[in-house]
């Protein structure tokens, strides 16, 4: 049983019991089988009153209930994978409350293989802020969440009615939870106020009754002088990370604050600033920063910030907020290991932004860690053979690979990131190159050392990325769901026009290439190695001389035979040179990354190549094959397809040329799962 840490408001300097706000609500006052909204003055919907009596206002059921002779309650199911329609809101007294304490209770019931949802939102505007969001899954886990970054995680009683509380001093950011009175934890969140709940059922599989639900709201009455420390941030991370502590306080008094001493103990460490010159108003908030770098240990980390000598005068008027202290327990990841993201994307994806967002965070969150790749479709940034690969893999738009497991939103990826850094992985791999600045020749070698014992179809692949990618042409602006804020905080997306001008787009982690072919050379190792062997595959590109080289990626996967990514390793052109290239079994490729494979039970040609008018694709299948092919320009851009469904034996697919601009173009055949990318030119 964990340590109950109760919150006891009305004692804490500066509460005032008197001016105290109650609310509760146990249903049976309602018309069992009627919409809520209409019937009280407190609840409300998504939309607003004007919404209210529709198909987003809860019915009250007599169903299931927890209120003691009672019977009634509410209900919320969905079958929708997006959830809904029922969206369900409280306002907690009418304002936005920033200081003081605040609790919330209310009872659930969520049968087996079920869900539930809710959210506390930050401001009157619906959809503005997320103070947290509180899941509760089907495998009886709980997780709070602030901002997509998960607080707390713990488990409740599945199929049973239970008291969810959450309790917070706002004033001092401080959060618990209680289960049937029983204390999960405490946290310091991102966003500290509130306004109203939202119940939501947020997937297909939601199904949960609430019943008894209340709020107690104690207002914070200010001293003259005060200072708090409402947040020690850390981050999370993994064992050997380097993370540079702040700290935030807060002017909890009347006075402006204009100095004040501070200490950080990292694991024991202390290290201190005098603030000066600073003016924190009444109730704002200040960040310190400029602390050293600190080492994440194995085990419990321990951060506490102590704050003193408030402008000069020594003591303030609360002692007990003068300290916070928080901890962390980083993943020790596996040596060498490194784990791999590609993110289906695009310009014209309203959604995309999203994905932008998370991978630039998994990369900065998790720098030498993590490789990210953006798969671009349809949009000038578009590489054929890797976009055609990876389209089966992926339901739509965004939508990450971690190492290749099931497709997952890419807010989600930490989650299998998390899971697949700590798995050794069964070889290590260096990345090597020699680079020709007036040919613009790479040659990589890709050196993996096996560390375990393998037998199978090991394959090898190479990707090149590349960062800060701009265009002027039209294909460049991104399509924004999230300007104007509706759709909620996204990495300032949501401060940007709807579509964002190129002018003031850069793409990160973007897809050049991939060699030989996404399920890379197969048997690369042979069908068998032992530990201590050594690998070598080399690769050799002519790259445009548009690309940036400084803002190239070289990213070695080492792909098991199930088709994971079991290791990868990602460096730049510059220090894949200090490792220096090493000679080995050159792998096929081709400047853009189009690759000339073809399906072990087949035969390909395209014959005239070049052609100004009619082509011919021959095919010579062992056996019956779904047949597709896609005509792609230089560009990227899907020219013409066609479905030719199951063809089996010798045949000839005419493709006329004569409509067609001179240049390169890219001819995707697809035979069953495995996709041949031939170069086809119209002089």
């Amino acid at each position: 049983m964990k340590k109950i840490i109760t919150l006891s408001f009305t004692i804490l300097v500066g509460l005032s019991a008197s001016k105290a706000q109650t609310f509760s609500d146990d249903f049976e006052s309602y018309t069992v089988g009627s919409k809520l909204g209409p019937q009280s003055t407190n609840w409300t919907v998504w939309g607003g009153a004007a919404s209210e009596g529709g198909t987003t206002d809860p019915t009250v059921t007599s169903t299931d209930n927890h209120t003691v002779g009672g019977a009634k309650s509410i209900y919320f199911s969905s079958t929708s994978s997006t959830g809904g329609p029922n969206d369900c809101v409280l306002p907690f007294g009418g304002s936005v409350l920033s200081t003081g304490g605040f609790t919330f209770t209310s009872w659930f019931k969520i049968p087996i293989t079920k869900t539930a949802y809710f959210n506390f939102q930050g401001t009157a505007t619906m959809g503005n802020l997320y103070t947290l969001d509180c899941w509760m899954n089907a495998d009886s886990t709980i997780s709070i969440q602030n901002s997509g970054t998960q607080m707390l995680h713990s488990t409740y009683p599945v199929g049973s009615w239970f008291e969810l509380k959450i309790m917070a001093n706002l004033s001092t950011n401080t959060w618990e939870l209680f289960i049937n009175g029983t204390s999960q934890g405490t946290w310091a969140n991102t966003a500290d106020q509130v306004y109203a709940i939202d119940i939501y059922p947020a997937d297909a599989i939601a199904g949960f009754w609430v019943d008894d639900v209340s709020y107690d709201i104690v207002p914070y009455v200010l001293p003259t002088l005060n200072l708090g420390v409402t947040n020690v941030n850390v981050g999370n991370g993994l064992v050997g990370q380097y993370k540079s502590p702040t700290a935030t306080v807060r002017n909890l008094g009347d006075s402006t604050i204009t100095s004040f001493d501070i200490i950080i103990n990292s694991n024991g460490t202390p290290a201190s600033q005098s603030i000066t010159g600073v003016n924190i108003a009444s109730l704002a908030t200040y960040t310190v920063s400029g602390f050293s770098p600190v080492a994440l240990i194995a085990g419990t980390n321990t951060f506490t910030a102590t704050i003193s000598n408030v402008n000069g005068l020594g003591a303030d008027a609360d002692a007990t907020d003068d300290v916070k202290t928080t901890t962390v327990t980083p993943i020790q990841p596996a040596l060498g290991k490194m784990v791999v993201a590609e993110e289906g994307t695009g310009t014209w994806c309203q959604w995309c932004p999203r994905g932008a967002v998370f991978m630039d965070l998994m990369n900065t969150k998790y720098d030498g860690f993590f490789a990210g790749i953006a798969v671009h479709n349809n949009d000038p940034m578009t590489n054929a053979s890797y976009d055609a690969a990876i389209g089966p893999f992926i339901p739509g738009y965004p939508t990450a690979l971690v190492d290749r497991l099931t497709g997952v939103d890419p807010s989600a990826m930490e989650t299998d990131f998390l899971s697949r850094i700590q798995l050794a992985p069964k070889a290590f791999i260096t990345n090597g190159a020699t680079y020709n600045s007036s040919t613009h020749q790479l040659k990589i070698s890709v050196t993996t050392n096996i560390q375990q014992n393998i037998t199978g179809n090991y394959k090898m692949a190479c990707v090149i990325t590349e960062d800060s990618v701009s265009g002027t042409a039209s294909g460049y602006n991104q399509s924004n769901a999230y300007s104007g804020g509706g759709s909620g905080v996204m990495g300032g997306f949501e401060l940007l026009a709807n579509p964002v001008p190129a002018s003031q787009m850069n793409y990160n982690h973007v897809a050049r290439l991939i060699s030989p072919q996404f399920s890379g050379q197969p048997n690369a190792f042979g069908t068998s190695a032992n530990a201590g062997q050594i690998f070598t595959h080399t690769f050799t590109y002519t790259l445009p001389a548009a690309w940036d080289i400084n803002q190239i990626h070289i990213v070695g996967l080492f792909i098991d035979p199930t088709g994971l990514i079991d290791n990868a390793t990602s460096v730049k052109i510059s220090e894949a040179v200090t490792n220096g290239y090493i000679t080995g079994t050159e792998l096929p490729t081709y400047s853009l990354g189009v690759n000339e494979i073809t399906s072990p039970d087949s035969e390909i040609g395209i014959y005239p190549n070049p052609s100004s008018d009619l082509t011919t694709i021959s095919l010579k299948l062992d056996k019956e094959t779904a047949v597709s092919v896609e005509l792609y320009s230089v560009d990227g851009a899907l020219v013409t397809k066609r479905d030719y469904g199951k063809l089996s034996g010798g045949m000839w697919l005419p493709l006329d040329m004569t409509t067609l601009s001179s240049g390169l173009y890219f001819v995707n055949i697809k035979l069953d799962e495995n996709i041949t990318v031939k170069k086809l030119v119209k002089p």
